[in-house]
């Protein structure tokens, strides 16, 4: 059987090529209706776009870089997994890099590798500078997920870390905790992440009226479980213990349950916990895990979109353009829910 054309999808379709076309590459100004008909007609006849033909035409690879700290931190493989079929549905293919959270690889991942087998990359910083972004070749499309670390200089998708930590502390307060620990907390260094989840909780704290403890703010070496473990077992042998820890993100938190489990403790009868990202494991922990969802289909939605808008208009795009994905809390055992 011959392979399907987009002459073939426009007849089945009742389009013009040229509207298949626009819907393969997602312009905006075509209709839901025409484009559900054009979705409909390549699914049925199983047409595929002939990407290194299209490709070759346009002088690119196709070839799409995620870069990330981690692969084996669930949210980035949940991350991956979005953004892969995003660019699937845009008809780009992608690599994915982990730096370890090193800022010489970050800085190769920023250059393009010095390679010319990607378009562009879509890059979560942990040990970039400012300065790193100060000068580099815009040629290159490049959007930051996490939090931006400078002002400017490429396109940002990030969540409002300060907002979901405020409101993960004040679920907390409303539950009658008064001694909240924020595990993997920070008060100083680089403006990441864990500074302005701290800030989040800060906020939470003064809008009560309630003091700010700094010795229950925990960094950490590294967000994995074990860490979570160790910050909860320190944290319950004070002499005046935490009623609920605030983990900034999911790994820590199931640490630190089992961690207190290990203890004789009881969560939440003894303690309350919540994390951040909502990883599939959170759903099925004894107990379920109270944790913030970032929403990750969005943020890799936005990040594919404004990639591969740089991709098609290397010369005319907007300014940098700010992308805040949205978040929710999820109250599930950990926290009485």
């Amino acid at each position: 059987m011959p392979r399907p054309r987009i002459k073939d999808v426009a007849e089945y379709a009742g389009v013009s090529p040229k509207t298949v076309s626009n819907v393969i590459n997602d312009y905006e100004h075509v209709s839901e209706r025409t484009r559900t008909a054009v979705r409909e007609a390549i699914d049925a006849l199983g047409y595929r776009v002939n990407l290194a033909g299209r490709q070759l035409r346009r002088g690119r690879t196709g070839m799409l870089a995620l870069v990330v700290p981690e692969l084996d931190v669930a949210y980035f493989a949940e991350l991956a997994r979005h953004v892969m079929l995003e660019a699937d549905r845009r008809g780009g293919t992608v690599l994915i890099h982990e730096t370890g959270g090193r800022r010489e690889r970050e800085l190769a991942a920023v250059s393009g590798f010095d390679a010319q087998f990607t378009d562009g990359v879509i890059l979560s910083p942990l040990a970039l500078l400012p300065r790193d972004l100060t000068g580099r070749d815009t040629r290159l499309p490049l959007v930051l997920l996490g939090e931006r670390t400078a002002p400017g200089g490429a396109d940002h998708v990030g969540i409002d870390n300060v907002l979901a930590a405020r409101e993960a502390t004040e679920h907390l307060l409303a539950r009658g905790r008064r001694r909240i620990a924020v595990v993997g907390g920070a008060l100083r260094g680089p403006q990441g992440t864990d500074r302005l989840r701290t800030h989040g909780y800060r906020a939470a704290l003064g809008a009560a009226g309630l003091p700010f403890d700094s010795g229950l703010v925990v960094p950490v070496p590294a967000f994995h479980w074990q860490d979570g473990a160790r910050a909860a077992t320190e944290l319950v042998t004070r002499r005046d213990p935490p009623d609920a820890l605030l983990c900034l993100n999911d790994h820590l938190a199931l640490g630190a349950v089992r961690a207190l489990h290990e203890r004789g403790l009881s969560v939440p009868e003894d303690l309350d916990v919540v994390g951040f990202d909502d990883i599939e494991a959170s759903r099925f922990s004894i107990p379920t895990l109270s944790t913030v969802a970032p929403d990750k289909r969005d943020i890799a939605r936005a990040a594919v979109h404004l990639l591969m808008d740089r991709i098609d208009r290397p010369e005319d795009g907007p300014p940098p353009v700010e992308h805040v994905a949205g978040h929710r809390l999820i109250v599930r055992e950990s926290s009485g829910g």
